[in-house]
């Protein structure tokens, strides 16, 4: 039985990183569905701005249609609170309990994982599928993967090169080669982000 893919985010916006994961794992024979999961309350971070729900959902929507295993999950949205992916996590597999979940990382992410709420109970909880993302430290990234498996973190690793960069950077730039056209068109047409 393959693995239904949790990828979740704050897709503030969803950007060509983001799109190139998700191209990997529509690749992937191990991925059987993927489900996108923006996030309602982000845990880690305050945002200079954040579009309303309902935009960053339907932006999730859209980049769903073009991977036929993707598909956008709203878990997030139907409880109060933070968005800890902790209780995401718990709730699904006992909502699912026919599901063989895996928790979608970018490597940024996940040298930060020790900061998550939950996390030494989290990495047991589920499997993770790891990016090594550009831009993080080599040394770093080694060090995190066998620090975490001695904690009793499944991890499935992908070598994909992921472009280095950011929705902060799309905030301060505005640069439209760093979203997908879809979503860029979708925000001129919306005048999210001033453009």
């Amino acid at each position: 039985m393959g693995f239904t893919a949790l990828f979740g985010g704050t897709f503030n916006p969803f950007h060509n990183g983001h799109y190139e994961m998700l191209k990997a794992l529509q690749n992937d024979s191990n991925i059987d569905e993927i489900w996108l999961m923006p996030d309602r309350i982000p845990p880690h971070k305050d945002y200079d701005y954040l579009p309303s729900d309902d935009d960053r959902i339907s932006m999730c929507e859209l980049v769903a249609k073009d991977f036929p295993k993707a598909s956008v999950c709203l878990v997030e949205f139907e409880r109060e609170g933070k968005s800890y992916s902790y209780d995401t996590v718990v709730e699904l597999k006992e909502k699912h309990k026919d599901k063989n979940f895996i928790f979608v990382c970018g490597g940024d992410m996940f040298v930060y994982f020790p900061k998550w709420y939950r996390y030494l109970d989290l990495m047991k909880l589920i499997p993770f599928y790891v990016f090594s993302r550009v831009g993080t430290s080599v040394e770093e990234f080694d060090a995190c993967v066998k620090e975490f498996k001695a904690f009793g973190m499944k991890i499935l690793l992908n070598n994909t090169e992921i472009p280095n960069i950011s929705s902060t950077q799309f905030r301060t730039t505005k640069d439209s080669s760093l979203l997908p056209e879809t979503i860029y068109g979708y925000i001129s047409e919306r005048g999210l982000y001033s453009v």
